[in-house]
């Protein structure tokens, strides 16, 4: 924890993690501004979270929401078809950090177990997990320090299930809970303290629990970890099977426009 507490926008508040985030971040003295494009669908906050209007798919809503902002935690999702994957899952990422311009800020975005498995029946008919998986690329390549984290099968874990497993490469691909289980309250305690260890800075690992106690050290944690490559688009290890050639061309625009960015910070 920090002596002063971070000025944190949380996407995706009004989800299941989003909720759990708040809690977690409170309890570590952060501030936590919770967008929204409905707010009175958070009008049971606590008082001291601040609650800002905008729309993920429309950035010019979204310019005030980061003002004076220090890290981002995105939890957000669409559960949807293949356009509100796109528009949301990716686009949200893409027009939340075009907004903060040149300005960087420490980033912990939550992607899925699995995510680079593109043969599956799901992805093949929402493809979800190409959509986060270049929503992921987008922020690699941004420059803006970052932590992606990918869970496993939200709670289904047993009650001794408590020791944090972080795993690298992305080789669980059954699409059931046999690839990892993890609580939405140890997601949440995961992007929270991730922004404030450096350990954990630019690395992308899967998350899951196992049998145990949790370990209590955030530092060990994250160290255990191998960094990703610079200037590279996927996570370490990960399947090199989503060739940039083959990409949409609104998605390789999108990939030089942060690159381009990511040049000015230097």
């Amino acid at each position: 924890m920090t002596k002063k507490g971070l000025n944190i926008l949380l996407v995706g508040a009004t989800g299941s993690v989003g909720r759990h985030v708040i809690t977690v971040a409170r309890e570590a003295r952060h501030h936590i501004r919770a967008l929204s494009r409905n707010p009175s669908e958070l009008r049971n906050m606590p008082s001291d979270v601040e609650v800002v209007k905008g729309d993920l798919t429309r950035p010019e809503t979204l310019t005030e929401c980061v003002d004076g902002i220090d890290a981002i935690i995105f939890t957000h999702g669409s559960n949807g078809d293949k356009a509100a994957n796109e528009a949301v899952d990716y686009g949200g990422v893409r027009n939340i950090l075009s907004v903060f311009g040149s300005r960087l800020v420490q980033v912990a975005l939550m992607t899925s177990i699995g995510v680079t498995e593109r043969n599956g029946s799901y992805n093949r008919r929402t493809q979800a997990h190409d959509w986060k998986r270049r929503s992921e690329r987008l922020l690699r390549a941004s420059g803006h320090p970052y932590t992606i984290v990918r869970p496993g099968w939200f709670d289904y874990n047993k009650p001794d299930e408590h020791r944090l497993v972080l795993l690298q490469g992305d080789r669980r691909h059954s699409g059931t809970p046999q690839d990892g289980v993890i609580s939405r309250r140890q997601i949440a305690e995961v992007l929270v303290h991730a922004l404030t260890t450096a350990t954990a800075t630019r690395k992308t690992f899967e998350l899951v629990a196992e049998h145990g106690e949790w370990q209590g050290n955030w530092e060990a944690l994250f160290s255990q970890l191998a960094i990703d490559p610079p200037l590279a688009l996927d996570g370490v290890s990960d399947l090199n099977n989503m060739p940039l050639a083959d990409e949409p061309r609104n998605v390789k625009d999108d990939l030089w426009s942060v690159e381009k960015q990511r040049k000015e910070h230097c």
